[in-house]
């Protein structure tokens, strides 16, 4: 089969979560199926090397921009439209779809999260289409909806939540296949106004070859977050533990220390309760070092949708996780047996001072955790999914 696949950010290097899940469900398509790929390309995305990272495609086409960055006048009307802002067409993009499609036929055309949903709709009507969504934005539009407690930011969290499941809705009956990565998600898809597409779960994974125990020596008290703070979620997770959960560690190990992974460009640092005992990286090549030097792994998230690579790498290396439940959400694990859950700052506290000081507790989590990842998420087991998925989408 020939498939058109549309990706929202340019998946070599594949250095983040978004980038992580096109690549190996384009590598996973490619063994089987000539694959086209499109996609947008800015940051540290590297289109020079497209041949070599890439060199299952049979076709890469590229257009340098960020989808993500919009006008001041765009962003301020957004409150007036249903669609988000990132949703909206960008002409070039627009050209370039319609030129591909206008020269080769394709079995299916697969648009890598809403912002390709637009391009993927330019595909002729007895083309497959299908969206392979990461997270349902309607679901985190409700999580920040509930959570909020001033009534104004309440009452407008619950307008965008609204105005989220109408385009959904809307958008969702166009295609004829959703793909979602966890099952939460997948029950929120199926609870919009006029359901009516299929939406099936392929979740994300981890390379179990290239991520593996023992990479390097792990340094005694050493804690490590592996997201860049440039993602709102991410931000808020260290907000949170840098003030509510980090000084009840160190009023019982003050030699701890915490690395932050990822890039920082343009996050207000003023905003975290920063010390010399936390390390920033700024973008790193290759995040497997920093967390395989790692004594536990935090994942304090609060915020956020979808199942969390960074849980999944950590285990794939040999690092004991200690997360919130929503950190957790979405991953088939059992508190204390391949990680610990903890939703308050005193119990969270308490857990990591656990996995530094247990040398039993730890190594029974990292057992049962890299036993999970073989069984359950690896690459190579998923993407087998994902490709069962589409041949019998058509």
């Amino acid at each position: 089969m020939c498939i058109l696949f549309l990706s929202t950010w340019f998946p070599y290097p594949p250095d983040n979560g978004s980038k992580i899940r096109a690549y190996h469900l384009l590598r996973a398509l490619s063994q089987r199926h000539e694959v086209t790929l499109i996609s947008f390309a800015w940051d540290t995305a590297a289109p020079e090397q497209a041949a070599a990272g890439l060199p299952f495609c049979c076709a890469v086409h590229i257009l340098p921009r960020d989808p993500f960055a919009r006008s001041a006048f765009a962003q301020a009307m957004r409150y007036l439209s249903l669609a988000p802002v990132v949703t909206r067409p960008i002409p070039e993009m627009q050209r370039l779809v319609g030129d591909v499609l206008t020269h080769t036929t394709f079995d299916a055309v697969i648009a890598s999260t809403e912002v390709m949903a637009t391009y993927a709709l330019q595909a002729p009507g007895t083309t497959v289409k299908i969206l392979e969504e990461h997270n349902s934005f309607s679901r985190m539009m409700e999580d920040r909806y509930r959570a909020a407690t001033q009534p104004v930011r309440r009452l407008n969290h619950w307008i965008s939540w609204q105005k989220t499941r109408c385009y959904e809705a809307a958008l969702f009956r166009k295609f004829d296949q959703i793909v979602m990565v966890s099952e939460a998600d997948r029950r929120t898809c199926e609870q919009l106004p006029g359901h009516r597409t299929p939406v099936a779960v392929i979740p994300n994974g981890v390379d179990c070859v290239h991520h593996r125990p023992g990479l390097a020596e792990v340094r005694p008290n050493t804690l490590v977050y592996n997201g860049a703070l440039t993602y709102s979620a991410n931000y808020d997770a260290m907000q949170y533990f840098l003030a509510e959960i980090y000084p009840r560690i160190k009023q019982q190990a003050p030699d701890v220390t915490l690395t932050i992974t990822g890039s920082t460009r343009g996050v207000d640092l003023n905003g975290l309760r920063l010390d010399e005992s936390v390390h920033l990286t700024g973008y790193v090549e290759d995040v497997r070092l920093p967390v395989a030097q790692s004594a536990a792994c935090v994942v304090p998230l609060r915020q956020g949708g979808g199942t969390r690579l960074k849980i999944l790498e950590a285990m794939a290396l040999g690092v004991p996780v200690v997360a919130t439940s929503k950190g957790a959400e979405g991953l088939s694990v059992v508190n204390g047996e391949h990680l610990l859950l903890a939703d308050d700052p005193a119990a969270f506290a308490t857990a990591v001072l656990r996995v530094l000081r247990e040398p039993d507790l730890r190594a029974h989590l990292i057992h049962n955790a890299r036993a999970l990842v073989e069984a359950q998420y690896d690459w190579k087991m998923i993407g087998a999914q994902f490709v069962n998925l589409i041949e019998t989408s058509l």
